[in-house]
């Protein structure tokens, strides 16, 4: 998601790339790659000028020093890492404001209007904020107020049979009246939460407003939440200020965030209406409704990743964290084999995309992500080899890498190919032998010699380094994460030190070697 911006900030980056000063002439010709990257985006023309002008402001005259920090913690920097920095403040302000969390205090029940247009993904959200506070320890009930869309109803009853959540629906076309009659049926049977999932239309009209207004008016919501389609783009400043004017939104919800290639809604909704953005779905799967974090989605956006969401998708999907931590000790120790190499692809297919968890990493960044989506066939592949193999052989990979007939028999029932099962084992080979490196030098050297590994340490070092390190009387904030700003150089999009030359050392030897013969000439 969010490629087309990403595009744009690494372009813009590039441009100060060897600046030591922030100028209105350099400055200058780096917004014009940011505005592009922005209007290309489906960023409101009103908000791009207004984000811009920010940037500009803050960044004039800046005079940036080439080194941060001492000793060993000292990197080297640039106008394009001050740059960055100021970007990502701004990109996390444009985005943030409010308070996040849901508004459940006062009455029982606590009651939550879901408004938006047909085919923004209402009712999907429903379900999924339900199934969220259901986790949460609340008791939450679904009112089915959809009236006019064929099946709208049966749909609802069905996601809340899927996840064990009752849902009141009457059949009558009075909407105000079932959210009324479905918030009392909550307080007389124990339910703390009340989601309504209200009609939409393909427009914002006036029929629509007041019926939304009607219900508003009764049910006295605790949360009046936007549900915003992220792909529509800047249409979604017109939608967002149509249903503020007449409701008071306290929130939004961005819905099929995962395909959104340009994240004009992301950095419009909140600027137009002033109300937190809450939530952004990610994926059509019920489990997959994120907590919104504007400085995660500003790390993505500048290409510098999302560590703290990547641990959080870990944290979610691990079921047993002590035979986790079991399994991570045995194979550091060298005992990985392929039962352990199933429950990591089982892992990583739980945690979404393939390419959304690449995009997540930050030494993955360099020179951008691969164009269109990353395949996740390669997992499927390899699960299905595995599962073809005996339990015997998956805890005793060397039966399989020494005799033939397994192999055959593995290749047969899986339906893969001789070359399938031996680029498997070659995988599984390679992470043997890493996870056995790690175990022998956990103490340090190896973790530097692993790509992007020395890097993430730096950046580590930079958070909490002083502003005034950076930039001599800038003022600026405390390092952000993952890679906020201060970027060292070799990082994704900035300038790789230059290094010594190569010194042939048999040469100098023989040079010394010649130099000592001829003054022993000199003194016969």
């Amino acid at each position: 998601m969010l490629e087309v911006l990403t595009k744009g900030f690494r372009a813009a980056r590039q441009r100060l790339r060897g600046e030591t000063a922030l100028t209105e002439a350099n400055i200058d010709t780096a917004l014009r790659d940011l505005r592009r990257a922005l209007l290309e985006g489906d960023v409101s023309l009103d908000v791009a000028k207004r984000f811009l002008a920010r940037v500009k402001e803050k960044t004039l005259g800046q005079v940036v020093k080439l080194k941060a920090g001492g000793g060993e913690a000292q990197v080297r920097v640039s106008a394009g890492d001050h740059f960055t920095r100021i970007c990502q403040e701004e990109l996390t302000e444009l985005m943030g404001g409010g308070d996040p969390s849901l508004n459940l205090g006062g009455k029982v029940p606590a009651v939550i209007l879901l408004v938006g247009l047909q085919g923004s993904g209402k009712t999907t959200t429903a379900a999924k904020l339900a199934r969220n506070l259901k986790e949460a320890g609340h008791r939450p009930l679904l009112v089915a107020a959809d009236i006019y869309r064929p099946a709208a109803i049966d749909q609802l009853k069905l996601l809340g049979e899927r996840l064990s959540i009752p849902v009141f629906s009457e059949d009558s076309a009075d909407a105000p009246g079932i959210c009324t009659r479905g918030v009392g049926h909550a307080r007389a049977n124990g339910h703390d939460v009340v989601l309504l999932d209200t009609a939409g239309r393909l427009v914002v009209d006036e029929p629509l407003m007041r019926e939304l207004e009607k219900i508003a008016g009764r049910t006295k919501p605790n949360e009046t939440l936007l549900i915003c389609d992220a792909m529509i783009g800047q249409e979604a400043v017109t939608t967002a200020t149509a249903f503020h004017e007449r409701l008071e939104l306290t929130g939004a919800i961005l819905t099929k965030m995962d395909g959104d290639a340009r994240g004009g809604a992301a950095l419009s909704v909140r600027e137009v209406t002033g109300v937190p953005i809450k939530f952004v779905g990610m994926g059509e799967g019920l489990d997959r409704l994120e907590p919104f974090r504007p400085d995660a989605i500003a790390s993505r956006i500048l290409g510098m990743g999302d560590v703290e969401g990547l641990m959080d998708d870990f944290s979610r999907v691990i079921e047993d964290e002590a035979k986790a931590e079991e399994d991570a000790r045995r194979a550091l120790q060298g005992e990985f084999d392929f039962e352990m190499f199933l429950d990591q692809i089982q892992t990583l297919q739980k945690m979404g995309p393939l390419g959304d968890l690449v995009a997540k990493l930050p030494f993955f960044q360099e020179g951008g992500l691969p164009e269109g989506p990353i395949d996740d066939s390669e997992f499927r592949k390899a699960k299905t080899l595995i599962q073809s193999m005996t339990r015997e052989e998956r805890r005793r990979p060397s039966l399989v890498e020494r005799d033939s007939s397994r192999r055959r028999r593995i290749c047969k029932g899986s339906g893969s190919s001789p070359k399938e099962l031996k680029e498997l084992l070659n995988k599984y080979q390679m992470m043997r032998n890493l996870m056995g490196l790690l175990g022998e030098q956990a103490g340090g050297g190896l973790m530097a010699r692993i790509p992007g590994m020395k890097r993430a340490a730096q950046l580590a070092q930079l958070r909490n380094m002083d502003p005034a390190a950076l930039a001599g009387g800038a003022g600026l904030g405390p390092m952000g994460l993952p890679g906020a700003g201060g970027l060292p150089a070799g990082f994704p999009g900035q300038p790789t030190p230059r290094r010594s030359p190569k010194v042939d050392r048999t040469k100098q030897k023989s040079k010394r070697k010649a130099a000592r013969k001829a003054r022993k000439r000199g003194k016969r």
